[in-house]
């Protein structure tokens, strides 16, 4: 048996049933074998001390590298689209479109893999969903040449949208996993290590680029082909699937619903949205903006997202500490700032400048992106609170919701991604740079910022928090609620 069957098991004790859970109680479905796990309750400090944590990390481990590995695949014609010379036949235009199809795809698929883990299981989707990526890389490597079609190229591209679609399972998945007070953490540590797949598959290209030269592109999807099989393998031996996760379109429906899951994408496409869009684009705009050959793009690329990925898990981190609002109010502000020194370094044609600022926006979204995400726990805890629920009648009401929303969150602030590239792209067809693009994205941000305080910051106008509000946005934000208890003006929503 091995360590990871082992701690599957010891959930239960010895003389109960296999389809028991450990305290006796059955959800009505029998999960026999395939590494179920029946029983899961990482509100129980009890439970997550003994076992869960254990169990927790582990699986998180698996969830980073095949998300890593995903993201890859997702963002791999943002390295293609550097090798296409003049003898592709492709211009600046078609190119930004071209890396803007697999950000659709993804956005698009990230909705349905958000609820293939309640129907499949964390453990076998992952491990179906990283198989899948063999196709966008084994059939880039054939058709990756000149006299290729632009509609080949535009089809094939589209097939990489499915490294996208793993964002959302994992998420979900390690969501289940997780208590509250350790989402902010494990989230933005699960995309963070997924996100880092962008500058890898990057740096790739460069090391490609610099050593066998830019006639040989089919090299970076192949190098993926065996380390996608190694990522599948070690997901089956090692991972788990939760049985209590279910699948409840009512749910869906419900999230779907429910303002915040709205204003929470409008965040995320700020975030996220720039983060991805970013990715893809700042290549794209290094050569056509600034003249930069493959080779010093390639050597520039990487570096934004690299950044931009280690800090996520900070971001986490930080919004469990202070509130995911705050920082991502803070966030947006200094996004701001930094694309206005990018809008300058633009129309100065200053290329230090422009890389200062832009690899600013890289490093202040990935921290938003983990403030965000940790948000959306909170959110719906709160309302939980707010509708008089406790204990594990709320734990179950904010993972329930919380975890359908994350899917259909992340799917439009994946599509903020898909609105940046066409944005780059209208901008040189017109003006000739990014300048109008940025200008754009200003705005943007300035929206955002206003809307995180309105909603989650701006002080309550009127009216006395008492009782079960004021025992919520106590429990919510780790106070004892005796400010909102007193009336006195306070975030509405502390902790989120």
């Amino acid at each position: 048996m091995t360590a990871a069957a082992a701690d599957t098991r010891s959930e239960k004790p010895d003389d109960t049933p296999a389809d028991t859970p450990a305290d006796g109680r059955t959800d009505g479905r029998t999960r026999r074998g395939g590494r179920w796990i029946e029983y899961w309750d990482p509100e129980d400090e009890g439970f997550w001390r003994e076992t869960g944590e254990r169990v927790a990390r582990r699986n998180l481990a698996f969830s980073v590298l095949c998300e890593h590995i995903g993201f890859s695949v997702w963002s791999l014609w943002s390295v293609m689209v550097l090798f296409m010379g003049p003898e592709y036949g492709i211009d600046p235009a078609g190119k930004f479109f071209l890396v803007a199809v697999p950000t659709l795809v993804g956005g698009v698929l990230r909705v349905p893999y958000t609820f293939a883990v309640a129907r499949f299981g964390g453990r076998n989707w992952t491990v179906m969903s990283a198989a899948m990526l063999l196709v966008p890389t084994a059939v880039a490597a054939v058709v990756m040449e000149p006299g290729t079609s632009y509609g080949t190229f535009l089809l094939v591209a589209a097939l990489a949208g499915v490294g996208g679609g793993n964002f959302a399972s994992s998420m979900t998945n390690i969501n289940s996993f997780y208590p509250l007070r350790k989402k902010g953490w494990a989230l933005g540590l699960n995309a963070g290590g997924g996100n880092i797949g962008v500058p890898v598959v990057q740096l790739l290209g460069l090391l490609v680029i610099g050593t066998a030269g830019a006639a040989h592109p089919r090299i970076v999807p192949a190098v993926y082909v065996p380390l996608i099989v190694l990522a599948a393998v070690l997901a089956a031996l090692f991972m788990d699937n939760l049985a209590p996760v279910t699948n409840d379109t009512g749910a869906a429906l419900d999230a779907a619903r429910e303002p915040h899951t709205w204003v929470m994408s409008l965040l995320y496409i700020g975030t996220f949205g720039s983060f991805i869009g970013y990715s893809f684009a700042f290549g794209l705009v290094l050569q056509n903006q600034f003249a930069r050959t493959p080779l010093e793009a390639a050597s520039l690329t990487f570096l934004g997202p690299l950044l931009g990925s280690l800090i996520r898990p900070v971001g986490g981190r930080l919004a469990d500490r202070f509130g995911g609002a705050r920082i991502t109010l803070g966030n947006f502000a200094a996004m701001g700032l930094a694309t206005g020194v990018v809008i300058y370094a633009s129309v100065e044609r200053s290329l230090p400048v422009f890389l200062a600022g832009f690899i600013a926006l890289f490093v202040l979204s990935g921290l938003g992106n983990g403030s965000t995400y940790k948000m959306i726990p909170g959110i719906f805890q709160a309302q939980a609170l707010r509708r008089g629920l406790a204990g594990e009648e709320a734990a179950v009401y904010g993972r329930r919701l919380s975890g359908a929303a994350m899917g259909l969150i992340g799917a439009v602030g994946a599509l903020g991604g898909l609105a940046i590239n066409l944005a780059f792209r209208q901008s040189f067809l017109v003006a000739g740079s990014g300048t109008p693009a940025f200008v754009s994205f200003l705005a943007c941000y300035v929206v955002c910022g206003a809307v995180t305080w309105g909603v989650y910051l701006r002080p309550a106008a009127r009216g006395r928090r008492t009782g079960q509000g004021a025992q919520a946005v106590g429990e919510a934000d780790g106070s004892d609620g005796s400010e909102a208890a007193d009336g006195e003006r306070g975030p509405v929503y502390a902790e989120v």
